[in-house]
């Protein structure tokens, strides 16, 4: 495969040029100046991405997939359909299933079946068994099989010290923990600002960040939606805590007005806030705070989300196929972030805090951060608007790099064409961007070298 013409954004090395890729056997092999390589092969795939930008794939480290046992809402082909609809080329699923993630089973029938879908799928195992908060489940030997980290995502851990005790495998592990962060202590009823306040989030963010700097276990804040959380992972970064924290997009794009137009299609944990709140998540985002934007992709039928009482609506809204347009026009277009540093949160960023590796194999979560420069010349960015002639080359870089021996994983889009959100590939439709004009047409989707 050729891709020509297109413009080149490799945020894990900071370059962006015009150039042309060639693609053999899944793996970035040429770059070049425009025409600078034939088509040697009658049958080669020649994509002309002119106007368009040539990116990484792009990776979520929070998706719910529903599957096993809530498959009438998503499933892992349907979710990964979606997924490569929005340009991810790999996704990180949760483990609050049906049953969890918390077992050997449950893990290997998952990750057996993913190995078939189009974008790349890893599974994180829950941190206690039953999802219940009680009992640790068996870290060592589900990092063994696979799972990438842990989470009982969606169910807050309220006892301190089994979460520091968590911390304390998992980092012997080498994998991150991501955390739900609402003290159920001061939530009324889940979904709205009024009636599940920041001080359950804030209390809990505390709480974690300061047990992350205490035990050094790498953690992930999850869907970040206070000003004052924002402030206090601000601050446990500059005391050394090792600390991601992510924002969705619909925290940075809606407020809790939000509520009253689209009802429960805007109702999620945690709620939608202020529009003080929201503007602390895009200032998080611009001072680096905020590492990932990630989607919490959680989809419901439409039946469940239209029960009459709003608090027996289930909370959570799709996301994937919104995820890059809602970040082009409501932070790129909007001055707050450039296009580049937008991509290094949606796929240098996540990589890192799953340590994915840019020449691992086709479903590889590695430990190795990364791979040697050839030389100082080789490693030095391109920034001048310019192809380097390269082939074979090798720098250090986090998944997210766009370099000759890293993995053909890529999007091509128009960051200035538009597109109706909608005709989605998920199961579901419950969101509130549905028939929103947005930024950032998506053209192709490319994992591992094949259009998706």
């Amino acid at each position: 495969m050729i891709i020509k013409n297109g413009t080149i954004l490799s945020p894990g090395t900071s370059e962006q040029y015009r150039a042309d890729l060639r693609i053999v056997n899944g793996i970035i092999a040429e770059i070049g100046d425009s025409d600078s390589f034939p088509v040697e092969d009658e049958q080669e795939k020649i994509i002309d991405a002119s106007s368009c930008v040539v990116a990484p794939g792009l990776v979520d480290v929070h998706v719910h997939f529903r599957d096993p046992g809530y498959t009438w809402k998503e499933d892992l082909h349907t979710g990964a359909r979606a997924a490569a609809a929005g340009g991810f080329t790999t996704v990180i699923c949760m483990a609050n299933t049906n049953p969890p993630v918390d077992n050997p089973d449950t893990l290997m029938d998952l990750l057996r079946r993913a190995e078939s879908e189009s974008v790349r799928i890893h599974f994180t195992a829950a941190v206690t068994k039953g999802l219940h908060g009680m009992e640790l489940t068996d870290f060592e030997t589900l990092a063994s099989l696979g799972a990438c980290g842990f989470t009982d995502d969606g169910i807050p851990l309220t006892d301190e010290k089994l979460a520091e005790v968590a911390m304390r495998r998992a980092n012997a592990l080498g994998l991150p923990l991501s955390f739900h962060e609402e003290d159920p202590a001061f939530i009324e009823k889940p979904g709205t600002n009024r009636t599940a306040p920041a001080i359950a989030e804030d209390l809990l963010v505390a709480r974690d960040c300061m047990l992350s700097r205490y035990t050094g276990a790498v953690i992930d804040i999850q869907h970040i939606s206070s000003a004052a959380s924002v402030a206090l992972v601000r601050t446990a970064k500059a005391l050394g805590a090792p600390v991601f924290a992510e924002a969705t997009p619909h925290h940075f794009s809606l407020t809790e007005e939000a509520v009253q137009i689209f009802e429960t299609y805007a109702k999620m944990n945690p709620p939608l806030r202020t529009e003080a709140d929201r503007q602390a998540i895009i200032e998080g985002l611009k001072d680096g705070t905020i590492d990932i934007i990630a989607t919490d992709h959680a989809p419901h039928s439409t039946k469940e989300k239209m029960r009459d009482n709003f608090f027996d609506a289930p909370s959570g809204i799709i996301g994937l196929e919104t995820s890059l347009g809602l970040g082009i026009t409501n932070l790129v277009r909007s001055g707050h972030l450039t296009l580049l540093q937008l991509l290094e949160k949606m796929t240098v960023n996540p990589a890192k805090l799953y340590r994915m590796d840019p020449l691992a194999s086709p479903q590889g979560v590695s430990a190795h951060s990364g791979f040697e420069a050839d030389s100082a010349r080789d490693s030095q960015p391109c920034t001048a608007g310019r192809a380097p002639k390269i082939s074979g080359y090798q720098q250090t870089a986090f998944y997210g790099s766009i370099r000759p021996g890293c993995v053909a994983d890529l999007v091509i889009f128009n960051p200035d064409e538009t597109f109706i959100a909608g005709n989605y590939q998920s199961k579901s439709e419950n969101t509130p961007f549905t028939g929103m004009q947005l930024y950032g047409k998506i053209h192709y989707t490319i994992c591992g070298g094949r259009v998706v």
